[in-house]
């Protein structure tokens, strides 16, 4: 059961929604169509604690439940989706490391990474392993101070602008089922050997540097491997990725939710044979499949949000959630547009964004047809014979 907003959750949505409507949404559309940086909105998010909303306070975090971090994400997308971008993967580290870490190691990285100043994400996919994580080829081989990173990465959030990254690599490449063999190192930018090659270009999702990377001979010392446990990252990265899809989740909910807003507005103010085309028939069957589907999309989110607040297992409710909702966000995207008719495929207006940010949703974060077949591997363990 989902429960009624709270007035705290309220006053946290209302308070994050006042500042994507103040300082966001006059510049997301100009940075956008620039495929600028946004450095000065990126200031604004480490003033207001956006890094540290669920990195405990004890580290100088907000320490929010996933619950009201949602309704961040949610809100901060419906104003500019890419902004959020920023903020997944960081979280997700910041998650394996609070999780996972050693004392001394969340003592030494998350109060920086609360702060923003030690900023970056989450490098697991490689040219040749996406959904199958167990295929990385990244190796990490101890050198007697630590490890050496050999190996590539390709879209990764933050590459060029951060500077602190979760790495996956595999300690024991034999090891069998391969699973076993990997392990996640924390890797901060300064030793050599951290080259970002490329910035990849994007339909969507513009202004986020998402990046190629080679990892060549990188050392990292041995304090870094998380937890300090060979053989542990799967695992690690697998509970985190579970927060990563719930981001990605609300993400889907907060532009599925722009674009319906945007097309509930347009068809009242345009007019077709004689009158508003909001007072057709057909607009309106097709206002209220977009409402009820981004509603339930909203719902799914906080359940597998709530769960994951309770410390349990939500694989299936994430991936279910990031399922419905990216795909609602698409169907939503798509039908905003044509609710827009012509203009709805002009730079003019903020639909068109809508419909090329999309698509990142149903591929991010594990792609829709992994969520499936991990959404029905769950439920076969719960519903043995």
């Amino acid at each position: 059961m989902v429960p009624v907003l709270t007035e705290e959750q309220k006053q946290i949505a209302a308070t994050v929604r006042d500042f994507v409507r103040r300082e966001v949404i006059p510049v997301a559309g100009q940075l956008e169509r620039e495929n600028r940086y946004p450095f000065e909105l990126v200031e604004r998010m480490k003033e207001l604690g956006f890094f540290g909303c669920i990195i405990p306070q004890e580290y100088g975090g907000l320490g929010l439940p996933f619950s009201n971090y949602v309704l961040v994400v949610e809100e901060i997308a419906r104003g500019w989706m890419s902004l959020t971008g920023v903020l997944n993967t960081h979280l997700v580290m910041g998650y394996i490391i609070n999780t996972f870490g050693t004392r001394e190691q969340k003592e030494r990285l998350l109060p920086p990474i609360a702060r923003g100043e030690k900023r970056g994400g989450l490098a697991i996919t490689e040219p040749n392993a996406g959904s199958d994580v167990q295929a990385i080829q990244t190796t990490a081989t101890p050198n007697g101070t630590g490890y050496t990173l050999r190996g590539s990465k390709v879209f990764l959030t933050n590459a060029r602008y951060g500077n602190t990254f979760a790495v996956v690599a595999k300690t024991d490449p034999r090891a069998q089922p391969p699973y076993r063999g990997i392990s996640c190192f924390i890797v901060e930018k300064g030793p050599p050997g951290f080259i970002v090659a490329r910035d990849m270009e994007k339909l969507g999702y513009r202004s986020v540097d998402t990046c190629e990377v080679f990892l060549e001979d990188l050392p990292v010392p041995r304090e870094n491997l998380v937890g300090g446990q060979e053989g542990k990252g799967f695992a690690q990265v697998m509970a985190g990725l579970e927060v990563g899809r719930i981001n990605v989740a609300a993400r889907a909910v907060g532009v599925a939710q722009a674009a319906f807003e945007a097309a509930i507005r347009y068809v009242q103010q345009r007019t077709a044979f004689g009158q508003p085309i909001s007072q057709h028939q057909a607009v309106q069957l097709k206002l209220a499949e977009m409402a009820t589907k981004v509603q339930a999309a909203h719902l799914l989110t906080l359940a597998a949000a709530a769960k994951k607040d309770q410390g349990e297992r939500c694989d299936v409710e994430a991936g279910m959630a990031k399922l419905f909702a990216s795909e609602t966000c698409l169907e939503v995207a798509v039908d905003a547009m044509r609710l827009h008719g012509g203009y709805g495929y002009i730079k003019d207006y903020p639909v068109e964004r809508y419909y090329r940010d999309a698509p990142l949703m149903v591929l991010g974060e594990g792609t829709n047809e992994i969520q499936k077949l991990i959404i029905a591997r769950g439920l076969l363990q719960r519903y043995p014979v």
